[in-house]
């Protein structure tokens, strides 16, 4: 793996790619935004139609609820470092191929290298598969935490939290409660990271 000495030369690197075929459809690529000294890292699936035009990760409706719950935790988006699995949006919206997945993971392994946070936050199950593929489907495990070796630094311990993806409570009203209770578990999990520290 490249050894990338900033999150902005790993940003640089995705605009550069064309290791799979979502280079050829999209308007920008969308490499993840955020505190480069962020101790919760969010990763969602893919950027969609806004996120493709302006270059942003999470700036639709989507979005906006990501930014109401992380005031509930009382965090804002410059207290965090989001991205996506994909880094260019899948035509259609359509989920990620495995081979767009593979294509992109080396820049997302980059990323949580430089930025060594304390929280992983996977939003769907994409995200969830990658990091937790032992745990059950998100259906079962949303709003857990878990410690888990991370893939991407090798270290034994790295918390996760599981959550669905903010875009599943804007089309299921029912999920967006349970989306809210979910999201305190990351206020959890911080105060205990911030006791091991």
């Amino acid at each position: 793996m490249i050894a990338y000495q900033s999150l902005e030369d790993v940003a640089a690197a995705m605009r550069q790619c064309r290791s799979c075929g979502l280079c050829t459809d999209q308007t920008r690529v969308v490499p993840g935004e955020g505190n480069a000294r962020a101790k919760v890292m969010f990763i969602g699936e893919a950027p969609g139609f806004h996120e493709d035009q302006l270059g942003r990760p999470f700036v639709g409706a989507a979005g906006e609820f990501l930014e109401e719950m992380l005031a509930s935790v009382n965090l804002e988006r410059k207290d965090v470092f989001i991205t996506n699995m994909v880094h260019a949006r899948p035509p259609g919206n359509r989920d990620p191929l495995p081979e767009e997945l593979d294509a992109c993971w080396p820049y997302l392994a980059a990323q949580i290298q430089l930025l060594q946070p304390k929280v992983i936050v996977t939003l769907g199950r994409h995200s969830k598969s990658k990091f937790l593929p032992d745990v059950g489907p998100i259906s079962i495990v949303h709003g857990q935490a878990f410690d888990r070796p991370n893939p991407a630094t090798d270290a034994p311990h790295q918390w996760y939290v599981a959550l669905f993806h903010p875009a599943a409570g804007l089309h299921k009203e029912e999920l967006k409660e349970q989306i809210r209770q979910d999201f305190q578990v990351i206020y959890k999990v911080l105060a205990v990271t911030q006791a091991s520290l």
